[in-house]
């Protein structure tokens, strides 16, 4: 005789917050990994653009770093797809496991990658397929990452647990710079143009082997248990499921636009920019990007946080007025700083205006669409917006100054905010959608009590 099944009731409060603790520091940690790979490619282009590509414009030789970097953007949308199917179909677990494993194996090959001196052009070529790998590796991530870590969270916590999201982002770029300025301190110009610039993408690969063992130790989140077999398995995260959704999946894209460029402009193009048009000294000015970076991943939890108490359109329209409004004088001013203190006081201002957008928009996100294609919803229209307008910020940026009108590229950051700012003001506040059907539940018993106490009385 079959033993009778036990429904276990919901976890005491402190093994649920041990839980969420440990979804959160394995959520962030294998994010700070990822966007460490991802990102140290920008910090030490200055280092190897000549490498790769022989010249004597500086300016040139950065553009075509900086197009292979936007090209790794053009594989975003790849990823999203393909991962973001698979983290709906399969798990958002095995997915995180999956992408993390992609980027280390880029990692490798840049690091390997023969230069123009070695074997001509064919180092460029390895460089690319490298870029393209991870750009299909993070397309994934920030999906799988961004519905993890929201999916995670408690509900009236969304807003907080998302922003680690960007905290980990930021500080994998913080790593990056970090090495930057300790090998700048311990190796000459010439080292680090010859062969020092391979060093961090080797700490990446290996940085990924620990992230892969604790990523294969975290718990698939309850949404995606509870809705597992809700829906047919051919529609889940599938093109077909996600174009009932394509509403919400527009406003991904509108609403990214805008953050992506003034985020990409304030980190991985603000060293170029305070080097190449302030005169700003290349330690100078990776300090700056490291201390204004620091203060901003700080900053993250206290947005979201906020958000968790009024909203997420209030940061959003904040943001959007302030970028639309700033970018024009605050990068203005940043072309002419002339001090260490001046440059990161602008920096700082511009990452503060940035933090209405990035602290809470992976909750966002994720708050758009149902469980059954929530990974892909975030993950393709976002992709897109970031290879059409985030990846190609730098180079758009490079390409301005290069023919001559390099505040041109301002007004361009500002356009793009103020399309943002329009669907931030016309979209509806997602603080308080239902993610699982326990949140689902809960809602339908808080609405029925006040009627069933007024039909008492």
């Amino acid at each position: 005789m079959s033993s009778p099944s036990v429904t276990l009731g919901p976890p005491p409060p402190a093994e649920e917050r041990r839980r969420r603790r440990l979804a959160l520091v394995g959520g962030s940690l294998g994010n700070l990994v990822e966007w460490y790979d991802w990102f140290v490619y920008a910090s030490f282009a200055i280092y190897f653009a000549d490498s790769f590509f022989p010249g004597d414009n500086p300016t040139t030789q950065l553009m075509n770093t900086a197009g292979i970097f936007a090209v790794g953007f053009l594989m975003r949308p790849v990823g999203g797809w393909i991962l973001g199917r698979a983290a709906d179909r399969h798990g958002r677990k095995s997915a995180l496991t999956l992408t993390v494993t992609m980027m280390s194996v880029a990692a490798l090959l840049i690091a390997v990658a023969p230069t123009y001196g070695q074997a001509g052009y064919f180092g460029a070529v390895v460089l690319l397929l490298a870029r393209l790998l991870q750009g299909m590796s993070i397309g994934g991530e920030y999906a799988a990452s961004a519905t993890y870590l929201t999916e995670a969270s408690a509900r009236d916590r969304r807003g907080l647990g998302s922003s680690f999201q960007y905290v980990s982002m930021t500080c994998g770029q913080l790593l990056g710079l970090g090495i930057l300025i300790t090998m700048q301190h311990t190796l000459t110009k010439e080292q680090l143009g010859s062969w020092g610039w391979r060093i961090p993408f080797v700490v990446g690969a290996v940085f990924a082997i620990v992230v892969f063992w604790l990523r294969r130790r975290l718990q698939e989140t309850d949404a995606f248990k509870e809705d597992g077999g809700a829906h047919d398995d051919s529609a889940r995260g599938s093109l077909k499921a996600l174009w009932e959704h394509r509403r919400q999946a527009g406003l991904v894209m509108a609403l990214t636009l805008g953050g992506t460029v003034a985020y990409y402009t304030y980190t991985t193009y603000l060293t170029k920019y305070l080097v190449g048009s302030a005169g700003m000294a290349k330690n100078t000015a990776t300090l700056v990007s490291f201390t204004a970076l620091a203060l901003f991943a700080v900053l993250q939890p206290f947005a979201g946080m906020l958000s968790d108490r009024i909203g997420r359109r209030p940061l959003l329209i904040t943001f959007a007025v302030g970028c639309t409004v700033g970018t024009y004088p605050i990068m203005t001013a940043l072309g002419s700083a002339s001090s260490y203190w001046s440059a990161l006081g602008l920096s700082l201002l511009a990452l503060v205006i940035v933090t209405g957008y990035t602290s809470i928009n992976a909750a966002v996100k994720a708050e758009l669409f149902p469980t059954r294609v929530r990974a892909l919803g975030v993950a393709l229209p976002y992709a897109i917006a970031n290879a059409l307008f985030g990846g190609t910020a730098e180079y758009v940026a490079l390409w301005f100054k290069n023919g001559g009108h390099e505040k041109m590229f301002f007004w361009y950051v500002s356009g793009c905010a103020l399309v943002s700012l329009v669907t931030y003001v016309l979209m509806p506040d997602t603080r308080d959608a239902a993610l699982s059907r326990a949140e689902e539940e809960a809602r339908a018993g808080a609405q029925a009590a006040p009627a069933g106490a007024g039909a008492a009385r």
